[in-house]
């Protein structure tokens, strides 16, 4: 009789994190809306290639039609082309800003566990002096020294959004490096640089990615705040909360020039805390 060996592949975090992220119906939902999203901001020159800001004074106030599906706002500029071009300016806002908020947390965050003592003391201080002024009071303060526009929206959510990662890495390289693994490379003579990218980094990515995640809804919502407060993203280029700005005042009017715009920050925002709530649940070692 035949002895028949079986191997079974090797198991890793990733590969399982997988698995169970495409078991989540309402994940892998907002994952595909999130990458049609993408796609759209991509392409949003061959989907509406006349423009965002193409008027035409003869079609103006026009309610949703098979032309217009979303309508036209008071200087004929199709809503739904807006929408599209708008989407560009939410995730870029979103994602810009987590990564640049991330470059900086990352290493500044590690720095601090790493070193400790006087090093840690000293860094967790300026964390709480810039924590102790509201992020929306901050973000004010920096749009009015620098001016409204693209990049100072980014400058306002790098430099509020890098101080929460900074704590998140800080903690687990923290419970990390008092690890037996650690321990032994240390006492081994491993470099630090070493230590940090092969073990403590790796182990601490999986609540990195989710906080950077659920970080860029934050992002896009605080820009539509900004922007509908008048003092984010600069006209004509269009941008959600732009929009809700200059339509509120004719709402009453002509309801889909707000809907629109609401509705699209709605969803995004739904599907990235899903995809991120899916992404904690699939990340989780424990199940």
């Amino acid at each position: 009789m035949l002895a028949v060996e079986i191997r079974s592949r090797p198991r890793n975090l990733w590969g399982d994190a997988a698995r169970r992220f495409s078991r989540n119906l309402l994940a892998m939902i907002s994952l595909g809306f999130v990458i049609v999203l993408f796609l759209v901001a991509i392409f949003a020159n061959v989907l509406a290639p006349e423009g965002y800001d193409n008027q035409q004074y003869d079609q103006t106030w026009l309610f949703p039609s098979l032309e217009h599906p979303m309508g036209t706002d008071p200087f004929g500029r199709d809503v739904l082309t807006r929408i599209i071009y708008g989407a560009r300016i939410s995730l870029a806002v979103g994602f810009i800003s987590n990564f640049v908020a991330l470059a900086i947390g990352l290493p500044y965050g590690a720095a601090a566990a790493w070193y400790g003592g006087a090093v840690d003391y000293v860094l967790i201080r300026i964390i709480e002096i810039i924590n102790s002024v509201p992020n929306l009071l901050l973000g004010i303060l920096i749009i009015t020294v620098l001016g409204t526009g693209f990049r100072n929206v980014l400058i306002v959510f790098a430099v509020t959004g890098w101080m929460g990662i900074a704590r998140l890495v800080r903690g687990q390289f923290l419970s990390l490096r008092e690890q037996d693994y650690v321990l032994a490379a240390t006492c081994i003579g491993v470099p630090e640089r070493r230590i940090i990218m092969r073990h403590l980094l790796p182990n601490s990515l999986s609540p990195i990615i989710v906080s950077v995640t659920l970080g860029i809804p934050g992002a896009i919502l605080g820009e539509a705040g900004l922007s509908f407060l008048g003092i984010g993203i600069n006209p004509p280029l269009p941008s959600w909360g732009r929009m809700l700005n200059d339509y509120l005042s004719a709402v009453q009017s002509h309801w889909y020039l707000a809907f629109f715009p609401g509705l699209m920050i709605a969803l995004t925002m739904y599907a990235f805390t899903l995809m991120g709530d899916g992404l904690q649940e699939a990340l989780d070692p424990t199940k």
